[in-house]
């Protein structure tokens, strides 16, 4: 579990200009980039575009999820085309994985909630939407996809949409955002380099269960604009031995 900073999400986002895709900052512009998401997520960046069309209605959540998981889905109670994430995790935890047919379904269970939870997520923390249920139905398709790059446009989409004047909150992909943020700018990230493991793609594995600095923990959002107001060039794409 990556654990991040609303302090230091709120200044990531006071810097993004949405017409340029680019923090802004003292010494120039930055931005997450694909090559980014390939090395943080371990995510293929070519390949097969992520769209298709969306059907919110209650039948083809249903169909879907009798092909997918052979199971009708319990759904939220707000929207139909919203699935469980617990129903989910219950599924994959039941399979036997006995049969290739059992392991693929244990798969696609897991991807379902990575892409619900980890890429592709909202404001909802219980429910992911059904729309990503065609795209796990061909199963030797499901790795032809280029889901860096859909990861990527759905982050840009959240900070522009983060960045107006009345948006209070935030869609993830948060994580992506954090292990970039602390990669690319150790000097605010909050642990030292020299105690983590070595960087292996994924990247964001060596930062799922980093201990916090107590000084980082209690970091505002005050602190946090003087510290990248006053970074130097030489803090970006550098080493925090300190």
């Amino acid at each position: 579990m990556i654990r991040g900073s609303y302090p230091l999400l709120a200044v990531l986002v006071e810097r993004w200009r949405p017409k340029t895709h680019t923090f802004v900052l003292s010494v120039g512009e930055v931005t997450v980039t694909l090559e980014d998401v390939a090395h943080i997520f371990g995510l293929p960046i070519d390949g097969e575009p992520v769209s298709g069309w969306t059907d919110s209605s209650s039948d083809f959540v249903q169909s879907q999820s009798m092909a997918i998981f052979e199971r009708e889905p319990v759904l939220s109670r707000n929207s139909k085309s919203y699935i469980k994430f617990g129903w989910v995790r219950c599924i994959r935890d039941e399979e036997p994985l006995d049969t290739e047919e059992s392991i693929r379904r244990y798969v696609r269970c897991q991807i379902f909630c990575m892409l619900g939870s980890t890429l592709f997520t909202d404001k909802s923390t219980a429910y992911a939407h059904a729309m990503y249920l065609p795209l796990l139905r061909n199963f030797e398709q499901i790795h032809t996809y280029s889901w860096g790059t859909a990861c990527l446009a759905h982050l840009y989409r959240a900070l522009y949409c983060a960045s107006r004047y009345d948006t209070k909150e935030m869609d993830d992909p948060l994580n992506l955002l954090f292990v970039w943020t602390w990669e690319r700018m150790p000097c605010i990230s909050p642990v030292s380099r020299h105690i983590l493991s070595p960087a292996e793609i994924p990247v964001a594995m060596r930062w799922s269960h980093s201990d916090r600095s107590t000084t980082w923990l209690e970091k505002t959002v005050v602190t946090f604009r003087h510290d990248i107001d006053y970074m130097q060039e030489v803090n970006i794409y550098g080493s925090n031995e300190s």
